[in-house]
């Protein structure tokens, strides 16, 4: 999402960030909750209601719910649904769905945002190969989030990744974004661009990276509910997100359970070694 105005970046002390890693764990426990529980003949009302029940649980608030009056807990997105789309009974998933489910919670006052997508059974050929290419473009992306790296180093590695994953189009009118106190904060985060332009990235920053391909033309279209936005083509669609701390050693990912160290290790073709707090030093690189 777009921020509404420009900012300062906000600078977060070791302490901040830790604080954050708590919401992103959150997150994270309660996308793997809502992963497990897709299945056909659920509906994403179902999905919804397991959310808040998984996030107040852990003694967190919902992001969304109530955000410019969105009314849920989670945006679920099927099929040709990019972003934002809200969960209904009416909407029951079928075998050979896709659904992208976005989720934010607060700890503290303090933001984590995070979104995969999730096939509804078995897919194969083109549809599995997209949901394969956003979520590698997004740890291509996460990969370059290390201090002295420029904003645009993460949006150029973001768009290479797709690019050399396949004729993808990549959604443009909706980008990734700074967080902390906030949900949506400054700088915003495309995920196409040349490298070495934007802010120098410090340790401290804290961005949300959300890659959104679609399998045709990336041209898109808000619904009428004036939430949800679809491909214009009625192309399917992925979404991955992460939230992710710039740190002196490193790309700290806190919306993953590992803080990132398997996701990295699979874009470098390396096997898992691990959970770690931290990603070891040198997980990104500069430019």
């Amino acid at each position: 999402m777009r921020t509404r105005r420009e900012q300062p970046i906000q600078i977060k002390s070791p302490g901040q960030i830790a604080s954050m890693r708590k919401a992103g764990l959150v997150v994270a426990h309660t996308l793997d909750v809502l992963a497990d529980a897709v299945e056909p003949g659920i509906s994403t009302a179902d999905l919804d209601a397991i959310a808040e029940r998984e996030i107040r649980g852990a003694g967190a608030v919902p992001s969304f719910k109530g955000y410019h009056g969105y009314p849920a807990t989670i945006c679920t997105s099927v099929n040709e649904q990019i972003v934002h789309g809200i969960p209904s009974d009416a909407v029951r998933l079928a075998a050979g769905d896709v659904i992208s489910i976005d989720c934010g919670a607060i700890v503290d006052g303090w933001h984590g945002d995070a979104a995969r997508t999730v096939a509804v059974g078995p897919v194969a050929g083109e549809l599995a190969g997209l949901l394969l290419a956003c979520e590698r473009a997004l740890w291509s992306g996460l990969a370059q989030a290390s201090a002295g790296n420029r904003l645009s180093d993460i949006s150029h590695a973001v768009e290479t990744s797709a690019r050399a994953s396949g004729r993808y189009g990549i959604v443009r009118e909706y980008v990734g974004h700074g967080i902390g106190t906030e949900m949506h904060m400054d700088p915003p985060v495309p995920n196409h661009g040349r490298p070495g332009n934007g802010p120098v990235l410090r340790e401290g920053m804290a961005l949300a990276i959300e890659p959104m391909l679609v399998l045709g033309s990336p041209q898109t279209r808000l619904l009428d509910d004036g939430w949800t936005v679809v491909t214009a083509d009625g192309s399917r669609s992925a979404h991955f997100e992460h939230t992710v701390a710039v740190t002196a050693s490193g790309p700290w990912v806190l919306t993953a359970e590992d803080g990132g160290r398997s996701g990295f290790e699979r874009l470098r073709g390396e096997p898992a070694t691990g959970q770690a707090e931290h990603p070891a030093a040198g997980a990104g690189s500069r430019s």
